[in-house]
């Protein structure tokens, strides 16, 4: 696998040793492969070439600004949910004309941040919002380029937490009431209506859940064509699952083989924005066991990385291998491997069998890359990771690990 390898029996990642790069920018440490992430990208072009189109990286899944220069360089679009995020892809080199605005919650704020950026397009979320982004339009004689995100009703079978295409879910507009919608919003000045978008959910490993959303938008952007509608895009969102056991998992080749015969002779370009399927790999959380403990039986290996660090695990249960840096030949222990946040739910692991350890020892938490760091926080006021990048053999400090002064500097003074 492009990225992360043992050499006699150490973790690297590409050319840089993971117990050195601990050793010198300390733990927790996030460390990401370069080599990774573009081969990702890659094989995302690739998979989409047989048409027009543009991978729009979801930013939310990691937006350090580094990686996000990367893609950009390379050729990527951005999909962004928030102010900041518009902001950072676009500090990162992302040209707006390459930047769709999703998200069911844009505050008028960011609306205007987005009309005055003159990004690509804003997929919004309800009629209300359509009337809103003509409203910041006309006021600043600008135009706005809109899609609508509709919502197809469709299970993708993964976490409820991370299902966004049912009709309970709060994204999107029912599909079957979207072409009277825009409709209305045609006649609205200050706007263009240029394409459909749908994204059903993350973690979907059921291609056919994927294809059903697809070709749901492919029919309904034919009867907009026909009724004259000027769109541009094609807007399937992302959400292919990783396979966080290390196993094949869905590709994007997978993906593209199911949707394409849908969205093939349509005169759209078709926008993909996958997040976790891009990055997830890309990176690793590296800590240090601090104590070992067993309690009636059950054995504890306490570790300096916690749910602050890595939410995953503690709010959708999620699975994440875990490795010691160095030499896998030892006996096998259940344990739970916990960290110091001062909640029952701070865990990266429960029940798992390891090789022993050894308190001062160093694990690595594989396929951290995506929705680590982004959902990392200060709570029990701990300062945030250190992030580097490592390319071929050189590591690369791109966010210093936080300090108490860090923390307390917005405080009002008294």
């Amino acid at each position: 696998m492009i990225g992360f390898e043992r050499r006699d029996g150490t973790m690297f990642c590409e050319g840089a040793s993971l117990a050195e790069a601990a050793a010198r920018f300390g733990t927790p440490l996030y460390a990401y492969s370069r080599a990774a992430l573009l081969d990702a990208y890659a094989e995302y072009d690739r998979a989409f070439a047989g048409v027009p189109h543009r991978v729009c990286y979801g930013l939310k899944a990691n937006s350090a600004a580094a990686l996000l220069r990367l893609l950009a360089e390379a050729g990527a679009g951005a999909e962004v949910v928030s102010g900041g995020e518009l902001l950072a892809a676009l500090r990162a080199g992302f040209p707006a004309e390459r930047v769709v605005f999703s998200g069911v919650g844009k505050s008028e704020a960011e609306i205007a941040l987005a009309v005055e950026r003159d990004i690509a397009q804003l997929n919004a979320e309800s009629e209300d919002e359509v009337g809103r982004i003509a409203a910041a339009t006309r006021a600043r004689g600008r135009i706005a380029r809109v899609a609508l995100r509709v919502n197809p009703d469709i299970d993708p079978g993964s976490h409820p937490y991370i299902s966004t295409g049912l009709r309970e879910n709060k994204f999107g507009v029912d599909i079957a009431l979207a072409a009277d919608m825009l409709r209305r919003a045609r006649r609205l000045a200050g706007i263009e209506i240029v394409g459909l978008q749908c994204h059903i959910g993350s973690q979907v490993a059921d291609l056919a859940a994927l294809e059903e959303s697809a070709r749901g938008l492919a029919n309904l952007s034919r009867e907009l064509l026909d009724e004259g509608f000027s769109l541009r895009t094609i807007d399937i969102g992302g959400g292919l699952a990783v396979d966080y056991e290390g196993q094949r998992g869905p590709l994007p080749s997978d993906l593209a083989a199911r949707v394409m015969p849908h969205l093939r002779g349509l005169p759209l370009t078709v926008l993909v924005e996958p997040g976790r399927s891009l990055v997830a790999r890309a990176g690793v959380l590296v800590t240090k066991v601090l104590y070992l403990k067993e309690n009636r039986g059950r054995r504890f290996v306490i570790v300096d990385a916690g749910m602050n660090d890595l939410l995953r695990p503690a709010l959708y249960g999620a699975y994440h291998r875990i490795e010691p840096v160095t030499s896998l030949g030892r006996p096998l222990r259940r344990v739970d491997v916990v960290g110091p946040v001062c909640e029952t739910a701070d865990f990266l692991a429960r029940e798992r069998e390891l090789p022993s350890v050894e308190v001062g020892e160093l694990l690595v938490v594989r396929d951290a890359g995506a929705y680590g760091f982004s959902m990392a926080s200060s709570y029990n006021l701990r300062p945030r990771p250190a992030e580097i990048l490592v390319e071929g053999t050189t590591p690369r400090l791109i966010r210093r690990r936080e300090t108490f002064d860090d923390l307390v500097r917005s405080e009002a003074s008294e």
